[in-house]
């Protein structure tokens, strides 16, 4: 399967021009990470973005007192890596390989520069990338109140 086809058939990437996917193939790779390969570490630079073919990814975050905390696993079909589009470009959650995955590796520097280019691009790559992170956003809510559910303030 081409790589313009593949893209097509990623939920982030459903509807998207036929164009804007040969664009974004175009910076794009198929890779692979073994289980217990980190892919990057909070805190540090954001660069990288990658759509789970199969595998499993692990976000964790550090908290006070409990250490490392998987907040979220993603598997095919989902995004890893969306802090490289917000500045101050720092990942806001670490990511590790926890079954052998396979993902389609965006060049995010590309990525932004073709953004930057064509505001319309920006925008439409920007909303779909806002739906991944609200539901981040809402995941991790959830894990954190598990996490502190009958634990006094």
């Amino acid at each position: 399967m081409s790589l313009p086809t593949t893209l097509a058939d990623f939920p982030l990437l459903a509807g998207m021009s036929p164009t804007r996917l040969t664009q974004l193939a175009a910076v794009a790779t198929e890779v692979s990470f073994a289980s217990g390969e980190q892919l990057f570490e909070e805190g540090r630079p954001a660069n990288g973005c990658w759509l789970v073919l199969r595998g499993h990814v692990a976000l964790d975050t550090t908290v006070p007192g409990r250490g490392q905390v998987v907040v979220q696993t993603l598997g095919a079909g989902d995004v890893v890596g969306w802090s490289w589009l917000v500045p101050p470009y720092r990942w806001h959650f670490g990511a590790v390989a926890i079954t052998p995955t396979t993902a389609i590796a965006l060049d995010t520097t590309q990525v932004l520069a073709m953004a930057e280019q064509d505001p319309s691009f920006g925008y439409q790559l920007a909303t779909r990338f806002f739906r991944v992170l609200l539901d981040r956003l809402q995941t991790t809510r959830a894990r954190m109140l598990d996490l502190y559910r009958g634990e006094p303030p």
